[in-house]
């Protein structure tokens, strides 16, 4: 009991330090919000929608590989000297790793194209 109350401790202080991350300040003169909380016009173009759409899908992507990294882990620490779980927790833990890095890549990648194509 008590190793899965540490287990759940460290869990949660992930997913606070996740969301501490994900909820880092804007500035406003730069993302097109104004004081009212609309948009300037300029920002209404389908490239900057499409800019936004694409980053929502690749942040939750990334959330999601974040998320089964630490399942794996819960499942390698939880194996109890089981090869197979063993071998299951290390598999979820590299996949998720691959897709994190996948994610980040793809990310750069879509930010980099759109930026020196379409200004």
């Amino acid at each position: 009991m008590k190793g899965l109350k540490t287990i759940m401790g460290a869990v949660s202080g992930a997913l606070m330090t996740t969301g501490v991350a994900l909820a880092a300040p804007v500035d406003q003169a730069q993302s097109g919000v104004n004081k009212v909380g609309g948009t300037d016009e300029g920002n209404n173009d389908l490239l900057g929608t499409v800019r936004t759409i694409i980053n929502v899908i690749l942040g939750v992507v990334g959330v999601l590989a974040v998320f089964m990294m630490i399942v794996g882990g819960i499942n390698m620490a939880t194996s109890q000297g089981d090869p197979a779980k063993v071998k299951k927790g290390r598999d979820t833990l590299l996949y998720g790793v691959i897709g994190l890095v996948v994610a980040l890549l793809a990310f750069a990648i879509v930010n980099f194209v759109l930026k020196n194509v379409f200004g």
